[in-house]
């Protein structure tokens, strides 16, 4: 999976992101596995919050921001 096939990808947070001060971790599902990454984002996010990925930085980290829409999804 090239770099920016990852962007758009959907995951959940395994361990909470802490902004600039450090990265947490994705679960995202790609090349037919769930595979998990280290996340980075702006503002810190809790474990468990769904993500969106808007952005890589090397082969095994991504840039997050939280997803509101999957969350609304899964209610119905």
């Amino acid at each position: 999976m090239s770099d920016a096939s990852m962007i758009g990808c959907v995951g959940t947070l395994i361990v909470a992101t802490r902004g600039a001060h450090g990265p947490g971790e994705v679960v995202l599902s790609v090349r037919g596995s769930k595979e998990t990454f280290l996340a980075r984002s702006h503002e810190p996010l809790p474990k468990g919050t769904p993500v969106l990925v808007v952005g890589v930085r090397g082969s095994r980290t991504v840039l997050v921001e939280p997803w509101t829409e999957m969350a609304a999804t899964e209610l119905l």
